[in-house]
């Protein structure tokens, strides 16, 4: 039976301010921080603290750390993404596939992404998520966000989503090769992968059958905490390490991007950072696998103020391993990811 339209894919990063001023990243932050996924507490409260707290007072530092991160081509977030689907494009068959891209919060919006899929016709959608470990405040929101807007559509196509795919072997080798050619300048005495964080309490509303404990729990991977976000990053570190065949006794997993005083998933990257320098550790080798392009939270938050911190403590050498980014690789775990999909 021929077939009647093309499959669509929709890849969602993030998100990003449409410039440095100041103005621009408080709306970026209101309504990224306004997500009930990401700050998860009851809207009043919420839009109490990012409107009158948060917003106010962290826009302008914000702005100043993104001045630091933008090129000539804008937010290396966006336009690595949009390098990102463009070789996708190539690679995939287009008389089979339209590929499209969009921000969970700010622009391009996934309203824009979907509708440029709705208007080639396309029979079947794919969601693809860029964030490697399952969390509510990043997959399940940008599910949570389509599955709002196609609510709202008189036909909707069969939808599928890609939850997460921290085992798959593409993925692995990419951060593999990224590894192994920033370790050819040196031997390193740490291997440091350092994830977002999040608030423990948000791990504990994933929790099934009261299996975590956020603790030993996370040093196996299996159906009982498949989609906790850190048994998800440990077991990402272990894949990468096995692959690079780094020594167990040199790797450390940490979190890092800390947000308010409630306690977040620990070890925090901060508390390492002092605890290496204590040890005596000079030299490190970062890798921050839950970010597949260069954002703020590597390139200055690991790439220069954790640098900074560690020098002071006297470290000599702290160097960042590049985020996937548009890696040849890393785009053909893309297309396999969705052909497997469709």
């Amino acid at each position: 039976m021929a077939k009647t339209g093309k499959i669509g894919v929709l890849l969602v990063n993030l998100g990003t301010p449409d410039s440095t001023k100041t103005g621009d990243v408080r709306k970026y932050l209101r309504e990224f921080l306004m997500d009930g996924r990401v700050i998860d507490f009851p809207f009043i409260p919420r839009w109490m603290l990012v409107n009158l707290i948060i917003a106010p007072f962290r826009a302008p530092k914000s702005a100043a750390e993104y001045r630091k991160l933008w090129t000539d081509r804008g937010s290396p977030l966006l336009f690595h993404t949009e390098d990102l689907r463009d070789k996708l494009i190539e690679k995939l068959d287009n008389s089979e596939y339209v590929v499209s891209m969009a921000m969970r919060y700010q622009n391009p919006s996934i309203d824009e992404g979907l509708k440029k899929l709705q208007d080639a016709k396309v029979r079947k959608i794919i969601v693809l998520p860029l964030f490697p470990q399952y969390a509510s405040a990043t997959n399940g929101s940008v599910i949570d966000r389509v599955m709002e807007i196609a609510r709202g559509w008189q036909i909707i196509p069969e939808i599928s989503f890609i939850s997460n795919f921290v085992e798959h072997p593409l993925f692995l080798k990419a951060w593999q090769e990224l590894g192994e050619e920033m370790m050819k300048a040196q031997d390193y005495d740490k291997y440091l992968f350092s994830y977002h964080g999040l608030p423990e309490r948000q791990i504990r509303k994933g929790s099934v059958g009261g299996h975590c404990k956020l603790g030993s729990c996370c040093e196996a991977y299996g159906p009982s905490n498949q989609f906790c976000y850190r048994a998800q990053c440990f077991h990402t570190t272990r894949l990468v390490s096995e692959k690079l065949g780094l020594p167990k006794d040199k790797v450390v997993t940490c979190f890092q991007s800390r947000l308010g005083n409630d306690p977040w998933v620990k070890p925090y990257t901060e508390d390492m950072i002092k605890e290496l320098a204590n040890e005596g550790v000079k030299k490190v080798l970062v890798f921050s696998p839950a970010f597949v392009a260069d954002c703020l939270e590597t390139t200055v938050e690991v790439g220069e103020e954790y640098k900074e911190q560690f020098e002071e403590l006297g470290g000599e050498d702290w160097d960042l391993v590049p985020s996937l980014n548009s890696n040849d690789t890393w785009v053909d775990c893309v297309k396999d990811l969705v052909e497997s999909h469709a």
